[in-house]
């Protein structure tokens, strides 16, 4: 049984706001998203920040790299005008920003752990501890639905988040799924297998779920393409198109 949300904004509000940002998460909440996903790495100061690129340029201008900077100069970075003049100097949000933000509002997410190179196992640690505090009372509570999930495509990062809180749900990112996936998520204690919905089929599909795993598809913006691989037995996707395809899609 999948006890998650069948339909997660990427990176908080899709093609609508820039993505991992405050301003994300609140123009999701405005199309009535309570299930969010999005990317969290290192600064050099050893803090956990909402950001997906490893190197500046795209989101935020200038040379640099997150894992180079301090977690303190990364929030006084500019992560909203590269999408638009009404989100100009949107910052860089910390982790526990979205945890604040995300609890408050009664956001499910999907926390995707994104180390830099060389930093998986610590990233994994830092945000599977910092993840286990924050949400030290629903653990107790027992309901998988009120805590996070946390996914990564690093294998490394996911064991050390294991180790490190043990008791928080793992999905395993695949662009592709290899041959021994199975070993490997039964390694890492997974309960979820997420992956690309492009390289997906309905035999491969059918093996996942027989096999006891949920399974999740990134980035699906088309509904046909949606009720597609729905009829797949998929258990969930995140879409960018959270104008067309909204939280209680069937």
């Amino acid at each position: 049984m999948w006890p998650y949300p069948k339909i997660v904004a990427h990176r908080g509000g899709g093609k609508l706001a820039p993505e991992n940002t405050l301003a994300g998460l609140r123009a999701g909440l405005a199309y009535g998203f309570r299930a969010v996903e999005f990317d969290v790495m290192l600064s050099r100061d050893g803090i956990g920040m909402v950001m997906h690129d490893p190197e500046f340029g795209r989101t935020v201008a200038g040379h640099g790299s997150v894992a180079g900077t301090d977690a303190s100069a990364l929030a006084a970075l500019d992560a909203g005008g590269w999408f638009g003049p009404q989100f100009r100097d949107e910052p860089v949000p910390y982790y526990t920003q979205f945890i604040d933000y995300c609890k408050a509002q009664r956001i499910w997410m999907n926390v995707e752990i994104k180390p830099a190179d060389g930093h998986e196992a610590a990233t994994g640690a830092w945000v599977a501890r910092i993840t286990r505090d924050s949400y030290a009372d629903e653990l107790r509570a027992g309901d998988p639905a009120g805590y996070p999930l946390l996914s990564s495509f690093s294998f490394e990062a996911l064991a050390a988040a294991r180790d490190a809180a043990p008791e928080l749900p793992r999905g395993y990112l695949l662009d592709q799924i290899p041959v021994d996936w199975q070993q490997q998520a039964e390694q890492l204690q997974a309960v979820a297998i997420h992956t690309n919905h492009k390289h997906l089929n309905p035999e491969l599909a059918a093996r996942i779920k027989a096999a006891g795993y949920g399974l999740f598809c990134y980035t699906v913006n088309d509904p046909q393409r949606a009720r597609e691989i729905l009829s797949w037995g998929v258990d969930g996707f995140c879409t960018d198109r959270i104008d067309l395809i909204g939280p209680a899609f069937v």
